[in-house]
């Protein structure tokens, strides 16, 4: 039998980098009563255990390109701390444009992270090749450098805001699967979870791949879709610096960054494969995934002009998750009008430990601000519980928004 647990002002659901994120970002702002929940018996096991780890800051938009900028900003601020690091490497990052309608979009972008405030370059060619030797660029009609992008050790990630947190008096209680939400008159009362009840002012529902029926306990319905995205590290390739830049290559649909002596490799699919998270409970694990080698074998095919030394090389380990995607491609980010204390903080389309130092800054401010921004406003749950909408219908866009990650008119 289990018994009630102390109770917290606010009860955060997930102990991945999302969750760790909300919960470090919280308490600098003052909320030092939280608990932190997590299924399993250690953080950053699950999703963000399989992340790639790249930090890019060029995004279409004002808002996410400053959203990303604070995530950079974080992850510099943890690595100062000499105990418990994210592994930040800020090695900078090279975009690659092959056509001239991708020109025309770097341009774009540029014109983007200029009103942000974001510092971005136009670089030759042998710039670009000084910065990555071997590189091979002569498909390359643009290259667009962002020196402050960079990479880091998702799980340190996690495990850094974990060590703030502590130093700020959060608790976390792992080996707790949440069972129920009470809720009474429309309002969030307490967590049950398998280890006791915690009552609370506020959940928040940062369970990634288990976003969906988190919220379903609280009796909302939203399109949290899980997507499969993979990625694989090869064996050392001779000439591999591990200070080159991170590459994205948009017209090959195609990222990767030197790790481990060789190279982590990555992509988007243009048939991508989802899981139905109506298929699979709370207490379930989602469909198991096994490397598409075909899949795999393509990011290298089409990857081998770009570095030459790369081709043939052995596949050392996969990377495979289910991030989680969203009809419109936005966040969903703040606290339900329909249950109040019910706060999302997920559905990141596969920025969610990338972009979790910006997430955290947006919850704050969904919350604790009287005036939130109209973009902080726009990524609330409200815009798919307030209207009716088709679950194969929304899990087809979320879809989309994952195979044209990449498009010219999305970046």
């Amino acid at each position: 039998m289990t018994t009630d647990l102390p109770g917290a002002e606010i009860v955060i659901v997930g102990g991945g980098a999302v969750g760790c994120g909300a919960a470090y970002a919280l308490a600098r702002a003052g909320k030092r009563d939280i608990v932190l929940v997590e299924r399993e018996d250690d953080l950053a096991r699950i999703t963000t255990s399989q992340g790639a780890g790249l930090a890019g800051q060029v995004r279409s938009s004002v808002e996410r390109v400053r959203l990303a900028m604070r995530s950079v900003e974080t992850f510099r601020e943890l690595e100062r701390d000499p105990v418990a690091r994210p592994g930040w490497r800020p090695v900078g990052s090279l975009r690659i444009a092959e056509t001239p309608e991708r020109v025309e979009d770097l341009d774009r972008l540029q014109g983007v992270c200029a009103e942000a405030g974001l510092e971005v370059e136009r670089i030759g060619l042998g710039e670009a090749a000084r910065l990555w030797p071997g590189l091979e660029l002569s498909s390359a009609k643009a290259v667009l450098l962002c020196p402050t992008d960079g990479c880091m050790d998702p799980p340190s990630v996690a495990r850094a805001y974990a060590h703030q947190c502590r130093q700020m008096g959060v608790r976390f209680v792992t080996s707790a699967a949440l069972e129920e939400i009470a809720v009474k008159g429309s309002r969030v009362e307490a967590a049950l979870t398998s280890r006791g009840r915690i009552e609370c002012r506020y959940l928040v529902d940062a369970a990634g791949a288990h976003a969906y029926h988190v919220a379903r306990l609280a009796g909302l319905e939203l399109p949290i879709v899980p997507v499969r995205h993979e990625y694989f590290v090869s064996v050392a390739i001779p000439g591999i610096r591990p200070d080159s830049p991170c590459l994205r290559l948009p017209d090959a649909a195609l990222y990767a960054r030197p790790a481990d002596g060789g190279l982590l490799l990555g992509g988007w699919e243009g048939r991508s494969v989802r899981a139905d998270p109506r298929s699979y409970g709370l207490g379930e694990a989602p469909p198991p995934l096994e490397p598409d080698r075909e899949v795999l074998g393509s990011f290298a095919e089409r990857f081998a002009p770009f570095v030459p030394a790369a081709r043939g090389a052995a596949m050392r380990r996969v990377g495979k998750g289910w991030p989680t995607f969203t009809p419109d491609g936005r966040f969903i980010i703040g606290e339900s009008s329909r249950v109040k204390g019910f706060v999302m903080a997920g559905g990141c389309n596969a920025h969610g430990i990338s972009g979790s130092g910006g997430i955290g800054a947006l919850l704050v401010e969904s919350l604790l601000e009287e005036r939130p921004s109209e973009y902080a406003r726009s990524l609330s749950p409200d815009r798919f519980t307030e209207r009716s909408w088709d679950w194969e219908a929304a899990a087809r866009e979320a879809q989309r928004v994952y195979e044209r990650y990449y498009a010219i008119e999305s970046c």
